[in-house]
């Protein structure tokens, strides 16, 4: 299911709700956006130009997408502008932006805001406190920045040899003594073994708090306790016996494609669908969560302090937070990102959009994901990796 530019209208996409809004759009006609954004996936990419598409027809406001290989190159150039002088005809007017250049820049004022509140569609955003839409790897986003697409850690498994899974992270020590060998985790160097660890340290931790600050010898000791225990359980039934290790996710997905082991990791919940459709995964491959949900986190934009047409980036941050542009988003035929809405705050018209959507055996419903948990501070993840490093390698 597409969404056309009429049923967009038809559903009453971003009608503004302010009478200050109604002036951010008018100021926004035609302006080009230039969204610095990664350019390294053509589906999103291709994403970006359906927008751009989009608001041109309903705004008349473009995008020009500027494609990143690291998004400190967009950092650097707002950086030097402000040093220039350019204080209010910067070239980068929106950022895909990553935790950590995302608190660069909001510690050096380089950026526009708050300004999330005042887009009438932040309405379908859970914005609370602690919620994943109000902090960016614990930093509080405090309306600096618009969420756009979530990721979820989740797990993938062959239902045709496996019937039960681990309702817990604590579970997979009794799962992986009854099936012995057939788990295994890419090494905690890569990004999705770490997130193994951070998703176990999350649910066995005994003070979840000290997780969002910075550590101390004493707190990481304390709450690690517990990962290293259960860890020490888990690993001699590990794939050949927890000695070796797959380097990465797709090295991990081949061995469950081959049968060798049961369980794959991944931090994007379509993933497992997809790979079926590539020939990837058997047609039984399915997806789980742990009952108490997993780590995610949101990608976001941001508007420089200095941008050119921040008018038009208010425009199009608001449009990404549409309920059709949103499910247009999820539809695993376009880019199969799910969407950052609170679906308690859908009425039944923008809710069926959802429902409407192509579907497969492999692809979970936002609520089958369970709670979003938040990413423990970048210093766990780095201390983590080390710790484990020098108790389980030679």
């Amino acid at each position: 299911m597409k969404f056309s530019i009429l049923a967009i209208l038809a559903m009453g996409a971003s009608v503004p709700a302010f009478a200050d809004w109604a002036e951010t759009v008018e100021a926004a006609k035609g302006q080009t956006v230039y969204w610095n954004a990664w350019g390294g996936d053509q589906r999103t990419n291709d994403f970006i130009a359906w927008v751009s598409d989009q608001t041109e027809e309903l705004y008349d406001v473009k995008i020009e997408q500027v494609k990143l290989t690291d998004t400190a190159e967009a950092v650097s150039r707002v950086i030097s502008e402000k040093s220039a002088g350019n204080l209010d005809e910067g070239t980068v007017d929106m950022i895909w932006i990553n935790g950590a250049n995302f608190l660069a820049m909001k510690e050096q004022d380089l950026l526009t805001g708050p300004f999330v509140e005042e887009l009438p569609n932040a309405k379908y955003l859970d914005l609370s406190p602690t919620s994943a839409a109000s902090i960016d790897f614990t930093t509080p986003v405090e309306g600096y920045e618009s969420p756009w697409r979530l990721a979820k850690f989740v797990f993938a498994y062959d239902s045709a040899r496996v019937s039960d899974v681990p309702a817990s992270m604590a579970e997979f020590v009794q799962w992986a003594e009854a099936h012995k060998g057939r788990l295994t985790h890419p090494t905690p160097t890569d990004f999705m073994g770490a997130t193994f660890l951070k998703q176990a340290l999350v649910e066995l931790a005994p003070n979840k708090d000290a997780l969002q600050t910075m550590i101390t010898p004493e707190s990481f000791t304390e709450n690690t306790a517990p990962l290293w225990e259960w860890y020490d359980a888990l690993r001699p039934n590990l794939w050949r016996e927890g000695q070796a290790f797959p380097d990465n996710q797709s090295v991990q997905q081949q061995m469950l494609n081959d049968g060798e082991i049961d369980i794959a990791l991944s931090f994007d919940p379509a993933s497992t669908a997809s790979a079926i459709e590539q020939g990837l995964l058997p047609d039984t491959a399915r997806v789980f969560v742990p009952e108490n949900g997993s780590i995610g986190n949101i990608s976001f934009v941001a508007i420089p302090f200095n941008a050119a047409n921040s008018e038009g980036a208010q425009v199009v941050a608001n449009f990404l937070l549409d309920p059709a542009t949103q499910a247009h988003m999820q539809n695993i035929e376009v880019l199969g990102s799910y969407s950052v809405l609170d679906p308690t705050k859908l009425n039944q018209e923008e809710a069926e959009m959802f429902d409407a959507l192509p579907t497969s055996p492999a692809l979970p419903s936002v609520s089958d994901l369970g709670p979003t948990l938040l990413e423990p501070h970048s210093s766990w993840m780095t201390r983590l990796t080390e710790e484990w490093a020098k108790r389980y390698t030679n």
